[in-house]
């Protein structure tokens, strides 16, 4: 589904990507983890080219993402995107920020795409708050409600970069609580996260990159059980002690 080969990136003279490679295969759900500053969010924007890379090559379905001819607004509906702050319209109700990218690039009919928009909001607990604006609801309201519209486009997988580090404590849950719910759907995943239980709970695979290296690339049973390199055993000793 998603294949990422000897990627490397670089902002001038600093590379935050270093010959980067690991796939997804449909239905897995993989782990990107490590320290802040280590590349993680670069390297899942680059799946769907929100960030540009120089070297190396990435394939989505067996499209080439850096090709100047593909349809980089009909790849990005391929594969839905889910920030760290929400990046809702204020100005819409919750209903119509699901709606409006459904009418604009997919083309759909009012009727259609506020059904649809409905079936979702009530898949994540919102169908209730459907009138509402996104400065009336919590952080974590918010972002199941950016869940639901990723889904809204019917996306082949999704990317998810540190969906719950702008949430309180409180409101984590409730957004773990969908993304386990899309896992068990069988949604291909790659989630960039410092929740390690839910990681352990949830992901097939986990990838641990450290200043731009793939350092680990292996099941979840054996990343979280089996000796590691000395870098990983310290970012696991330190985010796993608490």
């Amino acid at each position: 589904m998603i294949e990422i080969s000897n990627v490397s990136k670089r902002y001038g003279d600093f590379q935050v990507l270093k010959n980067c490679s690991t796939r997804v295969e449909k239905g897995e759900v993989v782990v990107i983890c490590g320290p802040s500053g280590s590349g993680k969010s670069t390297l899942i924007k680059c799946v769907n080219a929100l960030e540009p890379f120089q070297e190396g090559s990435i394939k989505i379905d067996g499209i080439e993402v850096n090709d100047p001819a593909t349809d980089l607004p009909n790849l990005r509906a391929m594969v839905g995107m889910v920030f760290q702050n929400f990046e809702l319209f204020p100005h819409l109700t919750i209903e119509k920020n699901v709606m409006l990218a459904q009418q604009i690039v997919l083309g759909r009919r009012e009727e259609a795409a506020r059904k649809n928009a409905m079936d979702l909001l009530d898949r994540v607990g919102l169908a209730a708050h459907a009138g509402k604006y996104p400065g009336q609801m919590s952080g974590g309201q918010q972002q199941r409600v950016a869940i639901a519209r990723a889904l809204a486009m019917n996306p082949m997988a999704m990317l998810f970069d540190e969906p719950t580090s702008a949430l309180d404590p409180e409101m984590i849950s409730e957004v773990l609580d969908v993304m386990t719910s899309l896992a068990r759907d069988g949604m291909t995943m790659m989630i960039v996260t410092h929740e390690m239980g839910f990681a352990r709970n949830v992901a097939t695979r986990m990838v641990f990159i450290d200043q731009g290296e793939i350092l680990e690339d292996r099941p979840t049973g054996e990343f979280f059980s089996e000796q590691h390199n000395a870098r990983t055993e310290a970012f696991l000793g330190k985010i796993l002690s608490h």
